[in-house]
């Protein structure tokens, strides 16, 4: 059996990954936390294939107590990443463990090839950004190349639903970049741009318009290389209320001219605030992206693909890689060894057949 510690695993989205690997026979999971209480009241009540274990294990040490959960796979689900070390994966790599996570800060995942070497010598497999972003991305962009010659500009959007699950790391990772400068790739060149900034209206299918600011994720740094061509470059993220994107935008611009701090620290607050104004909302979140290029006679060619996520189901989806990575190892798959974002591991025909399982709508065109 492959064990699998899920750090994190009684949280929104650890408790989701969980609950999908406990039927796996070929799976045990151990749910580990700051809260070994917390971690056997919720083993207690998780119907499993195999009897699942609760361990502590804090983000700040020490690093044996990793090891003393005997882990295969380390699941790191705890947010958020921005500014996190990675002494999880250190303590992984260290008891001889692979390693994965759902991180979507910028340089936490493109800098993960710093613990390569190590990994590489424990014989293990590090990814970082098993997410929607890079991962679910790459997936959409790599189905492109396979019909493209050359990709040349791609965006891509993400609009949450206000009634889901989303605690306070997910919504202090979105606003850690809120009012920020970053880089995006524009005319082949990187320049800088403000988080949440440029705000603009996209349909979506079945939905209606939303509204959408740029955001920041490792993308933008890793896809240029991944993508010879890529000239330009762009991510979007909105809330699904237009008075709460607004309002960000707001705090984003106060923040800008240094009259607010990074909005990240008050990140426990504005869920409280936000939460005021669930009963506007649909639970509905969604997906765009266009990608341009030429075909492979050189003429223009334009993908379109939606992603529509209904019941509050949008949260999940950034929990499907580690999930398919779990179980693809239990069944014997061979990750190589080392530490990389992860990048052509998940492809998108997995990805659909996983959408089956949500109320979850994609549209191709």
């Amino acid at each position: 059996m492959l064990r699998v510690a899920i750090i994190g695993g009684y949280g929104n989205f650890g408790a989701h990954v969980a609950r999908s690997l406990a039927g796996d026979s070929a799976i045990q999971l151990i749910i580990a936390a700051r809260s070994h209480a917390k971690a056997e009241a919720f083993v207690g009540a998780l119907p499993a294939a195999n009897r699942a274990e609760a361990g502590a294990y804090d983000l700040d040490g020490p690093a044996d107590a990793l090891a003393a959960l005997k882990p295969d796979l380390v699941i790191n689900m705890v947010g958020p990443y921005n500014g996190q070390s990675y002494a999880v994966a250190e303590a992984a790599i260290a008891c001889g463990a692979h390693y994965c996570d759902i991180a979507d800060a910028r340089e936490f995942v493109t800098g993960i090839g710093v613990l390569d070497d190590k990994a590489k010598a424990a014989g293990v497999a590090v990814l970082a950004g098993a997410s929607s972003v890079p991962a679910l991305t790459a997936a959409y962009l790599d189905e492109a190349a396979l019909v493209m010659r050359s990709i040349r500009s791609v965006e891509y959007g993400i609009s949450g639903a206000e009634q889901s699950n989303a605690g306070t790391g997910t919504v202090a990772a979105v606003l850690s970049f809120v009012g920020q400068r970053f880089t995006t790739l524009r005319g082949g060149q990187m320049t800088p741009v403000t988080g949440w900034s440029d705000l603009r209206r996209v349909h979506l299918p079945g939905v209606g318009h939303r509204w959408f600011g740029r955001a920041n994720a490792p993308d933008l740094d890793l896809f240029a290389a991944r993508y010879p061509g890529l000239q330009d470059h762009s991510f979007w993220a909105g809330h699904a209320i237009a008075p709460l994107h607004f309002g960000t935008a707001l705090m984003g611009w106060l923040a800008r001219i240094g009259l607010l701090p990074r909005l990240d620290r008050f990140a426990p607050q504005l869920v409280r605030l936000a939460s005021l104004f669930d009963g506007l909302g649909t639970g509905t979140s969604g997906f765009f992206m266009t990608i341009s290029g030429e075909g492979e006679s050189g003429t223009p060619l334009t993908r379109r693909h939606w992603i529509i996520a209904r019941s509050g189901h949008g949260p999940y989806i950034p929990c499907i890689p580690v999930i398919l990575i779990a179980r693809q190892m239990a069944a014997r798959r061979q990750f190589a060894p080392g530490a990389r974002p992860c990048l052509g591991v998940i492809d998108l025909a997995e990805y659909r057949a996983e959408f089956a399982s949500f109320d979850i709508e994609v549209t191709d065109a």
